[in-house]
């Protein structure tokens, strides 16, 4: 009987002890599978803010108004601190279960993420300057209004001097080469080699000694008034033009940026793979 009784207290002891360790082993196995459920929604979670992130930059860049250049830089730069808060706890949580090869494809793109963000960071503030953007609406607003202002000043010198015919071809030259120099502003905004603008501003230099030499001949103190006002306007427009944010935003976009861009995304696509794989594994 006393064999009996102990026979089984063994057994009862046997049978806590299978318990507790089925128990410790089913909360361990479950912790490790809200892991991976985790590392997978914070991988997804990251290629999401860096679409967010890439996408926004290129609006900014893109942008016709100063307004939504900035609304878009701010929005580009906000998902920016979300990847990098996903990528330090994807670290974390790829460590604590172990998943070494996916840490270093997580560090793969941390590496190529830090040249998106130099890149990024050289774009966004040229982006929201706007200054090829801002010499064009100079050019065709306050820029043709001193121009039809110099127009009218030459018509009134035209009439009031002596014999007409000699007037008008004067103001004509004048009228000229006042014209080619509004049209020689799109290319100078347009342009982003600095050789090439400096050419174009050789020759509006030239015309505008052109048209003071008509205007001269004239004797016409009003269309000088009127021609410094538009020489001051084209002198902003230069000076914008020159600083080219908008060309060299662009440019960056188009070239290095997108490149690095496009192996982010291969990177992320190939880490949501890999923990996919690991997923399929825990639930065969």
């Amino acid at each position: 009987m006393i064999l009996l009784e102990r026979r089984h207290q063994m057994i009862a002891m046997i049978a806590l002890t299978l318990a507790a360790v089925v128990g410790t082993s089913c909360r361990s196995s479950s912790a490790a599978l809200t892991q991976r459920v985790e590392a997978r929604r914070l991988a997804s979670d990251l290629h999401v803010e860096f679409a967010k992130a890439a996408e926004a930059s290129n609006r900014a860049v893109m942008a016709d108004t100063d307004d939504a250049s900035a609304a878009a830089a701010d929005e580009a730069r906000r998902a920016r601190q979300s990847i990098e808060r996903d990528v330090e706890a994807l670290a974390k949580t790829l460590e604590s279960v172990g998943f070494i090869d996916d840490k270093r494809s997580l560090d793969a793109f941390t590496e190529r993420f830090a040249e998106y963000r130099r890149l990024d960071d050289e774009i966004l503030p040229l982006a929201v300057e706007n200054t090829n953007l801002k010499a064009q609406r100079l050019s065709f607003g306050p820029g043709q209004d001193a121009a039809e202002a110099f127009r009218a000043a030459l018509a009134g010198a035209a009439r009031s001097a002596a014999g007409s015919c000699c007037g008008d071809a004067i103001a004509n030259r004048a009228r000229a080469a006042l014209l080619e120099i509004q049209v020689l502003q799109a290319p100078h905004i347009a342009e982003s080699d600095d050789a090439a603008m400096t050419r174009i501003e050789s020759r509006m230099k030239e015309l505008a000694g052109a048209a003071r030499a008509a205007i001269d001949e004239l004797k016409a103190p009003a269309a000088t008034a009127a021609l410094d006002r538009f020489m001051g306007i084209n002198d902003e427009i230069i000076a914008l033009s020159r600083r080219n944010s908008n060309v060299r935003s662009l440019a960056l976009s188009l070239g290095r940026k997108r490149m690095v861009t496009a192996e982010c995304e291969d990177d992320l696509r190939s880490l949501e793979d890999a923990l996919a794989k690991h997923e399929f594994s825990a639930t065969r």
